[in-house]
């Protein structure tokens, strides 16, 4: 979908307001925002598509404590251990996934469903600069189905841009809560200089929304900040030895490797076809590929407290015997 373009060009104008102040700014921040859009027209090759998972649009706050925290939930979020740098969120977060032909109203089983998302996220992202490893956890709760909204954004969005108008979201499937616990665990492997990083990390999701366990290395290369100094420090000024760095730039090569069992996004019923008289499912993408290879690379740039970062995303089918699939995400980070 091609909503990118204006919800970008909002978000800019939005952090651009707050220029003055960031650059009146002299202590370290401790908020940042976060808003990002995932969109298969992204592409640096020219070629975007308008099929499968082909938008997902976050916004997240991003906050360190000061006070001892009194939500009872973040209790039992694990920590980096001793001096570790803690950071709490909150985001809101949409997606969608569509056919490759949008412009049928027919239902089309040997295709990706219409499929729509709406969720909130509580986390807690926890990094121990000592012993360089981290903790991020992840609780998600929200909704499948009509209620996500997904048919009105993209609907609104084509039309704005003179788009094809999606036909086919009364085949998307059924409402459905989405509940989720997604938990990564990450390490540095090797530094140097903070010119070269690699780190290794492993994700489990459980829930609802998706059961599956991912594996991957990240490697990182040129001006930064080290990685386990804590996730507000990826994307500002920061200090080294007793100089402050204020611009960053730096690129991310992550190649993901993902066992799948469940995927709400890719299995159920059709909204408007229940199951039939004989009791069986309308199980509109029952193929689901359970295991799906990410080849993900892109650039961070960053200057005092403002960041925006490119990452190309390079994916194998979601579904035995569909197509591969590329998704661009574009990310600003706001600090103060």
């Amino acid at each position: 979908m091609k909503s990118f373009t204006l919800c970008a060009s909002f978000v800019l104008s939005f952090l651009l307001l707050f220029t003055a102040h960031v650059h009146a700014q002299s202590t370290a921040p401790s908020k940042l925002f976060r808003f990002y859009e995932d969109n298969d027209f992204l592409n640096v090759t020219g070629h975007g598509t308008d099929r499968a998972y082909t938008n997902g649009t976050r916004m997240d706050l991003f906050y360190q404590r000061k006070r001892q925290h009194h939500f009872f939930l973040d209790k039992l979020l694990p920590k980096a251990g001793e001096g570790s740098v803690d950071v709490y969120g909150w985001s809101v977060v949409q997606l969608m996934v569509t056919p490759n032909n949008i412009s049928t109203p027919e239902y089309q089983p040997s295709d990706y469903a219409y499929a729509g998302a709406l969720f909130a996220i509580r986390s807690h992202y926890s990094f121990n600069p000592t012993k360089k490893f981290s903790y991020q956890t992840e609780l998600v709760a929200g909704v499948r189905g009509p209620a996500a909204l997904a048919q009105q954004t993209q609907t609104a969005m084509h039309k704005l841009i003179h788009y094809q108008k999606p036909m086919g979201w009364d085949n998307q499937l059924d409402t459905q809560p989405l509940l989720n616990v997604n938990f990564t665990a990450e390490k540095n492997l090797l530094s140097w200089r903070n010119v070269v990083e690699i780190n290794a990390g492993a994700q489990v999701r459980v829930g609802s929304m998706m059961d599956a366990l991912a594996i991957y290395p990240m490697l990182r290369v040129g001006r930064m900040a080290p990685y386990f100094n804590g996730y507000l420090s990826q994307y500002s000024a920061f200090v080294r030895g007793n100089k402050q760095v204020r611009t960053q730039y730096y690129f991310v090569f992550k190649p993901i490797n993902t066992f799948v069992v469940h995927n709400a996004l890719l299995k159920g019923d059709r909204e408007h076809y229940p199951r039939s008289a004989t009791g069986r499912a309308d199980n509109t993408s029952e193929r689901i590929a359970h295991r799906v290879m990410d080849l993900q690379c892109g650039v961070v740039l960053s200057h005092g407290n403002f960041s925006v970062s490119y990452l190309q995303t390079y994916s194998t089918t979601y579904r035995k015997g569909l197509y591969k699939h590329t998704v661009g995400t574009l990310t600003l980070h706001f600090l103060w």
